[in-house]
C-alpha cells in the first residue's frame, strides 16, 4: 500500500495555515479523513489532532523525510491508497485538489467522489 502523496505545494500552503493559525506541527499532525458526504456520496477532510487512535495509520512522517506528520483513520487509509493531495492557486479554482485513483465518479465541484 502506497498510503497518500502530498505535493511540495500541498506541503507548503500546508504549512503557511499552521504558521498563520498557530498550529505547531511539532505538537499537531494533520489528519486526513474520507467521511460520509457530498453530492457522490464521500468527502475528503483535512483538519489538525494531536491525538492519534490506535487503528490510526501514519503515511507522512518528518523523521522519514515528510515535511509533517501526516494521519489517517483505518478506512480513509484505504479509500485514499494511491491518492496525491495537491494545491493549486490557478484559473481552474484555487485550494486542495485530491487526484484519487480509486474514484469511480467524482462531483462538478471535485470535492465528492464515490467508489
Amino acid at each position: 500500500m502506497e498510503g497518500i502523496t502530498i505535493t511540495e505545494a500541498a506541503a507548503e500552503r500546508i504549512q503557511e495555515i499552521a504558521a498563520r493559525e498557530g498550529i505547531r506541527t511539532d505538537e499537531q499532525f494533520l489528519r486526513v479523513a474520507v467521511v460520509s458526504g457530498g453530492c457522490s456520496g464521500l468527502t475528503y477532510d483535512l483538519g489538525w489532532d494531536s491525538v492519534e487512535q490506535e487503528k490510526d495509520r501514519v503515511v507522512g512522517d518528518p523523521e522519514n523525510g515528510a515535511p509533517m506528520k501526516v494521519v489517517m483513520d483505518l478506512k480513509s487509509f484505504l479509500y485514499l491508497d494511491g491518492t496525491t493531495l495537491d494545491f493549486s492557486d490557478g484559473l481552474e479554482g484555487q485550494g486542495f485538489h485530491f487526484h484519487n485513483p480509486q474514484a469511480a465518479r467524482t462531483c462538478a465541484c471535485g470535492e465528492s467522489f464515490s467508489l
